[in-house]
Formats: structure tokens, sequence, C-alpha cells
């Protein structure tokens, strides 16, 4: 039997909203594998340079260093990172995290990316096509092989259509349309949002201030699905978001004459198990606006996509576009002085 010594690892670990998740794929050996993943539910913050290195790592370490003893590896062949936010708020993970992880670890490959980009590896591989990542938020990313292509993701306030929050917003929005007596309103959904926040007049005071302002949409979105079947106006918000999802796809998707054989496109993340009463409108919006493209389920969630990008990274077999703000990857490191987290922004 090989010994532990001979075995090594990759590192896949995902970044976002709701915290901090690594899982550990074993190379070499007879138990070669992935393991469970560790998680921690406190998300890494933001701080005046963007996405917080020193909190990452404060994180990370202990769960890498816990994963590796279970396994029984001393190495890690390389690291991926997928994290919420990094097209815009990479600055301190590109300038930090190299250094800090060869130091804590003896990391020498590593990969930081996007969430988008590790989704779409994790659904699709590194073949041609789209995918939608969607919960309470929503981006679109799609490519050639040569490049990066994404739409939406710009939030709930400027964007993110279609998404859970979107959706939230829209049932909630049309509840309050039917507690006025405005047109457009639906009675169905303004009972269940009386049921899940109390009495309407009291919604922005409960809304507006929280700082979780998304989720707290998102968590109605549901309920919208819910009363599809019999009220049109929560049919028609699900169609709306089906339309809203799929242009996002036509706009990232590669056409059938830039790419050698099959274009695919692919959904994944929580809101896409709303099921059928978003699916259906979903997949026909699809086939109206990509009908050259096949649709096909997600192969694995954005951890497995981090995984393959890490397990490609150390075998020297990844080929996806690599850019600075999607997908980063740094061959050699060194490992200089310690590195401190952030003071969080005021």
């Amino acid at each position: 039997m090989t010994g532990p010594g001979a075995m090594s690892g990759v590192l896949g670990v995902d970044s976002g909203g709701s915290g901090l998740r690594a899982v550990l794929a074993v190379k070499g050996g007879q138990d070669g594998g992935s393991t469970a993943p560790l998680e921690s539910r406190e998300p890494v913050r933001t701080g005046p340079r963007g996405i917080d290195a020193g909190h990452l790592v404060e994180q990370l370490v202990p769960m890498a260093r816990q994963l590796m003893a279970d396994a029984g590896i001393a190495t890690l062949a390389a690291v991926t990172v997928g994290a919420a936010g990094y097209t815009s708020l990479g600055d301190s993970l590109r300038a930090d995290l190299p250094s800090a992880l060869a130091r804590e670890l003896g990391v020498r490959r590593l990969a930081l990316a996007a969430d988008g980009v590790t989704a779409y590896v994790g659904a699709l591989g590194q073949r041609p096509g789209a995918v939608v990542a969607a919960g309470t938020g929503l981006i679109a990313i799609g490519t050639e092989l040569t490049s990066w292509r994404r739409a939406d993701g710009w939030g709930h306030l400027l964007g993110d259509h279609g998404s859970g929050a979107w959706i939230g917003r829209a049932g909630l929005e049309a509840a309050l349309r039917a507690h006025d007596g405005r047109s457009g309103g639906s009675a169905p959904l303004l009972a269940r949002g009386e049921a899940m926040f109390g009495p309407a007049d009291t919604w922005p005071g409960q809304l507006y201030p929280r700082t979780d302002r998304p989720a707290l949409l998102a968590s109605f979105a549901p309920e919208v699905a819910a009363c599809a079947d019999g009220d049109p106006v929560a049919a028609g918000i699900l169609a709306e978001a089906a339309r809203h999802i799929a242009d996002a796809a036509r706009a990232v998707c590669p056409t059938s004459g830039e790419v050698t054989g099959e274009v695919q496109v692919a959904l994944t993340g929580g809101l896409f198990k709303m099921g059928d009463p978003l699916l259906v409108p979903l997949r026909a919006a699809l086939t109206d606006r990509l009908p050259y493209a096949r649709q096909v389920p997600a192969a694995g969630d954005p951890l497995a996509g981090a995984v393959r990008i890490a397990a490609d990274l150390a075998e020297d077999r990844l080929t996806l576009p690599r850019e600075v703000d999607m997908l980063h990857v740094v061959a050699e490191t060194a490992a200089p002085e310690a590195l401190a987290p952030e003071t969080p922004a005021p």
C-alpha cells in the first residue's frame, strides 16, 4: 500500500455570502477521492482593499490543516479559491493570498477565481458554452475558451434580474398593489406576505434598514412559486424572471460559429430548486433565445468547480482563459512576512 507520505492533494475553496467552504481531493494511494467539505458560517469580510485576504486566511488555514491531517497527506499540489465579488474586489487576494498560503500551507500553485468561473467549471468543465448561477443573486458566465464573458451579477439594486431577490421583490410589490387596490396586484401573494412578515404597512420598516435585504427578499421567492399554479400574477413574475435569465445566458453564450463542436448551456444554484413553476418557462425561453445550444444538467456546484480547476492546474492541463479579474493563476509563490487581517471598513 502506498504510504501517506506519497500522497498529495488539491484544495478547492468556495467563499460566498453565507460563509466559506473547503474540500480536499486526494491523489495517490488506495483511498483517493474527495473529503467531506468543511464549512465556516462566517462570510469573509470586505475591507478598504476589497475582500480581506487576512480574514480569509484566518478561516481557511485551520480548515485546510484539518482536511490534510484527516486525509493523511502532507502537501498540496494546488489550491483554487473561488470568491464572490472577486471580479471587482479581488485586489487584496491577488496581492496577499499567494504568499500567505505559501507560508502557512506550502502552496506553490494557486488559482484565484470569480465565483462565476468556479460555477462555470463545476457545471460544464473546460467546454464552450454558458452557465447561469442563480440564488439570491444571479450572474451568467460564458466562454468560447479564449476569453470570459459576464452578464449581470450587479446586485439587487442595479441588476440580478430573475434572481431570488428579484422574484421576491416582484412578489412583494404585487402584494402591495393588492393591498392598495391598484391594478396588477395579487391577493394570494398579499396573504402569503402577511403570513411571513406581518401587516403589509410594516414591510418597508422591516426591509429597508436590513443589511441582509437581498436574502430577505429572496426568502419570499418560494412563495411566488407556490402561488404560480393558480395565480396569473405570480405565474407572470416567474415567466418574466425566465426571460431575464435566458437573456443573460444569450448575452454570454458563444455562437455556434465561434467554436468547434457543441455549445452547451447549464443552470446552477439554489434558485432552480424551485422546480417547474420557474423551469418550464425558463426552458422555453432558452430554446427560443439559444436554439443552437444544448441544455444540459450541471455536473457539479462551484465547490466542485474549484476542485476541478486545482486538479487541472496541478497536472498542467488547465486551458481556460486567464484574465486577472476572472481567473488568475500563480504558478510559483514565495512566503514573506506574516499577513495580518485588515481592519474592517467602518
